[in-house]
């Protein structure tokens, strides 16, 4: 997806057993699409943070959601259920949604987890990329590219960085 697209329309079941839309944002100022997983190392290193930034945005009006994309007969520790079990741990019941047919990622021409896009007012694609620069180590981190471009967005400014390398597992696809 390239930077300026705008957000595609689309409907998944949630981890709270209802079916979501963009209608479920639709108030928002901006929305936040990140491609996650249960079984990811990268996206467990990044689950305190990611639940960091969501409870400090939402606040602000940022839409959220949290796509899972990956063939769970590959990745069985991504099923519904155990998606469900991690929906619980962080209280996203509504905001974690499953992309069982794999369409959603193929529109965001999403390729790892985590993935992060965000999308202004206008629900234009203004940042790409990843959270911020240490995956590894919280306490290496120098650049929270994903939270200076919530600011900047936020704020109607321009984002600095529009987009950076994504680091994390590769979708698994059918």
């Amino acid at each position: 997806m390239q930077l300026g697209a705008k957000l595609p329309y689309f409907e998944l079941p949630g981890c709270d057993d209802k079916q979501h839309s963009l209608v479920d944002i639709a108030d928002r100022s901006c929305v936040l699409v990140i491609f996650i997983c249960n079984h990811c190392p990268y996206v467990q290193a990044y689950l305190p943070r990611m639940k960091s930034i969501i409870d400090k945005y939402y606040e602000d009006n940022l839409g959220v959601i949290l796509i899972n994309s990956n063939d769970v007969k590959q990745q069985p520790e991504d099923s519904l259920e155990n998606m469900k079990r991690l929906a619980a741990k962080y209280g996203w019941e509504s905001l974690y949604w499953y992309d069982e047919s794999q369409e959603v990622a193929k529109l965001f021409n999403a390729k790892r987890t985590p993935e992060a896009y965000l999308f202004n007012s206008a629900r234009e694609l203004v940042y790409h990329g990843a959270i911020d620069d240490s995956w590894e180590n919280v306490n290496h981190v120098t650049r929270i590219w994903l939270e200076d471009a919530l600011e900047m967005t936020l704020d109607g400014i321009e984002v600095d960085f529009p987009e950076t390398d994504t680091v994390g597992c590769t979708i698994k696809w059918k």
